[in-house]
């Protein structure tokens, strides 16, 4: 599976640890940053994962920063991306069940590794359902053309 991974300063060695734990499965992941624990803004890098995912269909994304807010509200703002904040497997599995979430958004001041490892397996290893979740993902797409109104 191919993966883009971006973090800010807050959310670096998270984003590190998940990286590698993707690659240990056999995963394509290329990480557009940040690269060290200097302070940057998340946007930048939220936003640079979505439009790469958006351009790929197939690929998915791991945004990190400290809460995980700042980063998926700016991958949301790229029209393609569904990026779903997740504190654990449960809510994991449903971004990809119901919503077709293609982009999966971590706090690394809210969940620990054990907790990470186990939503990013989650989300990577669940499907989208379809059927009456469809409509409600082809509205939401549908806001990407009308920028909201």
């Amino acid at each position: 599976m191919k993966w883009y991974a971006g973090s800010d300063h807050a959310g670096l060695a998270l984003k590190r640890h998940l990286v590698a734990a993707l690659r240990e499965l056999g995963d394509d992941v290329v990480d557009v940053g940040t690269t060290d624990e200097a302070s940057v803004d998340y946007p930048e890098f939220g936003a640079e994962v979505a439009r790469r995912v958006a351009a790929d269909p197939h690929a998915r994304g791991l945004v990190v920063c400290g809460s995980g807010i700042g980063i998926s509200i700016a991958a949301n703002k790229v029209p393609g991306a569904r990026c779903a904040l997740v504190h654990d497997s449960f809510t994991a599995e449903m971004a990809r069940a119901h919503n077709d979430a293609n982009i999966i958004a971590l706090g690394s001041r809210v969940v620990g590794l054990g907790v990470a490892e186990h939503a990013l397996s989650t989300f990577r290893n669940s499907a989208f359902e379809g059927g009456r979740h469809q409509r409600r993902v082809d509205l939401l797409s549908a806001l990407d053309k009308t920028k909201g109104v």
